[in-house]
């Protein structure tokens, strides 16, 4: 008789069993992996919709390189903690003994993100100049509209604060760290976006006003263009003056901000202090801000307002510096 050998060999229903079984097990693994896929795609796309929503609840618009570019309404301004005063220069017209009205303008800036209040300061009956910011999501509408009833237009340039980057000027800013190429590159890109402009004053710009050198490629370019620039005067070491100086720009300076607090008695004050400036020196420029108790104020002193001095356009009360 043979002997039986220790080990029993494996019965082949016994290997197809085991076969069976790691089919079974690879396919579960599959599944399973399928299934954590579908859900990673479900949660990515709900994320996407989410983040979609979110934007979309935001105007934008498409830029050139056609990316989508959200607007978020700028601060509109950082005011010297304490009012500038300074001695009027000697290119100041002397008042005359005539009985003709001193010139004010009044530049109206900030424009560009709220159509409605924009709309309103169109309707009034005076000469206003508004400045309207770079890539505003409204500025072309209103650009339009303001150049068919005659306002003067001009770019509000966001240049750099002390304050930045914790307060931001908004699309389109320039910067100190900017190298010259940069610089203009920017500067051309917000002169050709918004047309009809006649001149440009600065957003913010604390920092920038005191760079020298940077100011002067700023205005080679204006100077290229044909526009004057008005100094918003945000610092009072801006050497925006002497700059314009050198390179025979035509200029001047603001002498009045009208409503950095919103109270109908202040802005009422502020109107007097701008019409007293203007009548000691013969004209004066006065700053004010999309602000619907700005509006309903100078609306209702417009009147009186007329009857004590010429409202002129911006473009009438620059000079060359001497």
């Amino acid at each position: 008789m043979t002997k039986k050998s220790g080990k029993q060999k494996k019965k082949p229903s016994d290997k197809s069993s085991t076969k069976k079984t790691q089919l079974k097990k690879a396919g579960i693994g599959l599944l399973f992996l399928i299934i954590l896929v579908v859900l990673a795609g479900v949660l990515a796309n709900q994320f996407l919709l989410r983040k979609s929503s979110i934007q979309s609840s935001e105007p934008s618009t498409k830029s050139p390189a056609g990316k989508k570019t959200v607007h978020k309404i700028p601060v509109y301004e950082i005011y010297p903690e304490k009012e500038i005063h300074y001695k009027k220069s000697i290119d100041r017209p002397e008042p005359t003994l005539t009985k003709k009205l001193p010139m004010v303008a009044i530049i109206i800036d900030d424009i560009g993100y709220d159509k409605k209040i924009a709309e309103k300061f169109l309707s009034l009956d005076a000469v206003l100049t508004l400045s309207l910011l770079p890539h505003s999501l409204f500025q072309n509408k209103i650009a339009r509209k303001a150049h068919e009833k005659g306002f003067e237009i001009m770019l509000h340039l966001p240049m750099e604060p002390f304050e930045y980057p914790s307060i931001d000027p908004g699309p389109g800013m320039l910067l100190t760290s900017m190298s010259p190429d940069e610089l203009i590159i920017q500067l051309n890109k917000n002169l050709e976006a918004i047309s009809f402009i006649k001149g440009v004053n600065n957003h913010m710009g604390s920092k920038m006003t005191t760079s020298s050198t940077q100011m002067y490629q700023i205005f080679s370019i204006l100077k290229k263009r044909n526009l004057f620039f008005i100094d918003s005067l945000t610092t009072s070491e801006s050497l925006c003056k002497p700059s314009a100086r050198l390179l025979q720009l035509p200029f001047a300076q603001r002498d009045v901000f009208i409503d950095h607090i919103q109270e109908p008695d202040f802005i009422r004050k502020q109107i007097n202090l701008l019409i007293r400036i203007a009548d000691k020196n013969g004209e004066a420029i006065g700053i004010a801000h999309p602000h619907i108790i700005t509006y309903n104020i100078l609306r209702e002193l417009l009147p009186e307002l007329q009857k004590k001095v010429q409202l002129v356009p911006a473009s009438q009360i620059v000079r060359i510096p001497l």
